[in-house]
């Protein structure tokens, strides 16, 4: 199976072969994401099937990139396959599948 990885600033932040695919956007399993330089940020948004979306901010170099990645803690039952998986912004984060 293909390995998806999550770069920002060159740096990996998350990598796995056991990734989901949803809507276009790549969710890392939980224990796959580097999560030393991520906070928990305030943000939070609903989606009509998938349930409400939290959200992270990364630092890198010293930077804080807010709202960068989200994922959906108690997501509704046709989501629960990505349930505390982590997506990210494709604008912020360079998302690659080989």
């Amino acid at each position: 199976m293909p390995t998806a990885t999550a770069k920002i600033n060159g740096q990996v932040i998350a990598s796995t072969s056991t990734y989901e695919t949803v809507e276009g956007n790549v969710y890392f399993p939980p224990d796959s994401v580097k999560k030393d330089d991520f906070s928990d940020s305030k943000t939070h948004t609903h989606c009509p099937w998938k349930g409400d979306a939290s959200y992270y901010n990364i630092t890198v170099g010293g930077n804080e990139v807010k709202d960068v990645a989200w994922y959906y803690p108690k997501p509704f039952e046709k989501a629960s396959h990505i349930k505390d998986y982590v997506a990210f912004y494709k604008t912020k984060v360079d998302v690659s599948v080989a």
